[in-house]
């Protein structure tokens, strides 16, 4: 039996869902929505904590609840949504629009999946140990929050014992409160930056309230223990001496990378940077009909900045949909240089492009482009250059690493479609 639908949703996180929602209010059709999973929601189901929804929804949430919500206003719109159910294979995309093919396991077995449109929407995951290439042994205990949290928060674990989280981000934070709220006694958290990366707010708290200190300047080493974790060997990231911490779980934090393993199979040219697939401004990739968003394309930003991410490409797909076919976009490319790592969206889509009901000189979600930087600086400028000449300064603000940066995206209005690719940089 082959599925076929008007745009083909993969990934029931809240970029998926909310993007579903948008589809169907502006007519888009059959949506049909894919998740692995066997409930949608996406990763805000595993974090019990409030602080979800306030630019999207207006109003604060705990995680479950803000799943809950995305999940019932797909279904209310009237978006087929298929759980438990993953894609597993992929034509490569048309050089032209016309019906992209692919392949879903699920309870209903191998089926063809046909669609006009697809958006990506499969969100982004924390690197695993083996990723980080960290020598030395393979026990049992080592895991990342996202393991943590679905052992804790739906399995209802308890996790006893002395541990340690590698990383000192705003969700090292949260895996320390999931770890305590286990049972466990976090002994520190170690970040290889020479300090944490989130609210000054929160290793304060996390020394008064749970006495975990954060470790500066600290990369772990080497993992030691054969039938159990016995514990890790850490090192000074500035001068290289080593000392062996005992503990009997370690959480690894952060780091984030695309789920990016579908676009690949689709053939979709993939951003260094981000290491998701290229975007424009509208959040189409580089395959016509093909369109990305939330943490795919931005790993990794809370769940409603994803959340209205989906609905800046449900907007710009909707637009693209029923209409005689379109000459092939004019992409800008847009750059970083170092100390910034990426920018997203990738490339600026030229007005003119696109047939006239689609919008896609647009502005690029929320009118911003967020940045990362691999340094801190206190006082620093976002310099936007093309040929040698400004389209944009940003006042002076305050960048770290894994925090976004964002510039106001109104620059791109003054870019020279012949022109060079524009380059972002520190000022």
């Amino acid at each position: 039996m082959t599925l076929r639908a008007d745009v083909v949703v993969v990934g029931a996180g809240p970029a998926g869902l909310a993007a579903a929602v948008e589809l169907r209010r502006l007519g888009a059709g059959r949506v049909l929505v894919l998740d692995r999973d066997d409930e949608p929601g996406g990763i805000p189901r595993h974090c019990p904590h409030t602080g979800f929804g306030l630019r999207d929804q207006h109003r604060l949430l705990t995680g479950p609840a803000y799943a809950r919500r995305h999940a019932d206003a797909a279904a209310a719109a009237g978006a087929e949504l298929r759980l438990g159910t993953a894609v597993t294979g992929w034509q490569h995309p048309p050089a032209a629009p016309s019906p992209h093919r692919l392949t879903a396991t699920g309870p209903a077995g191998v089926q063809a999946v046909v669609g006009t449109a697809v958006l990506l929407a499969t969100g982004c995951r924390e690197r695993p140990r083996p990723a980080r290439l960290i020598p030395g042994d393979r026990p049992p205990g080592v895991m990342t929050t996202g393991e943590l949290q679905r052992r804790v928060y739906l399995a209802g674990e308890r996790l006893t014992g002395r541990a340690l989280v590698v990383g000192a981000e705003h969700v090292s934070f949260s895996a320390m409160v999931t770890l305590a709220h286990a049972g466990a006694d976090v002994a520190a958290l170690v970040t290889e930056h020479p300090r944490h990366t989130s609210y000054p707010g929160f290793g304060l708290a996390a020394s008064l309230r749970w006495h975990a200190p954060v470790w500066a300047s600290t990369v772990v080493s080497r993992i030691e223990g054969r039938d159990r974790l016995t514990g890790v060997e850490l090192a000074d990231a500035r001068t290289g001496a080593t000392r062996f911490v005992a503990c009997e779980l370690v959480v690894f934090t952060g780091a984030w990378i695309p789920e990016h393993e579908l676009a690949r199979l689709a053939g979709l040219d993939i951003d260094p940077g981000t290491r998701g697939p290229a975007v424009d401004t509208a959040l189409e990739t580089s395959a016509p009909g093909v369109f990305a968003a939330g943490n795919l394309v931005h790993a990794a930003e809370t769940a409603d900045v994803a959340a209205l991410g989906g609905r800046h490409a449900a907007r710009h797909l909707a637009a693209a949909l029923g209409g005689p076919a379109p000459a092939a976009a004019v992409r800008l490319p847009v750059t970083v240089s170092g100390p910034l790592l990426w920018v997203s969206p990738n490339a600026v889509r030229v007005p003119g492009a696109r047939p006239a009901r689609d919008p896609g000189g647009a502005p690029p979600p929320r009118g911003r482009f967020v940045l990362r930087s691999g340094v801190f600086r206190r006082l620093a400028r976002i310099e936007v250059t093309q040929d040698g000449r400004r389209l944009a300064r940003s006042r002076p603000s305050r960048v770290m690493p894994e925090r976004p940066v964002r510039v106001e995206g109104s620059w791109a209005a003054r870019a020279d479609p012949g022109g060079g690719p524009v380059t972002i940089r520190l000022g």
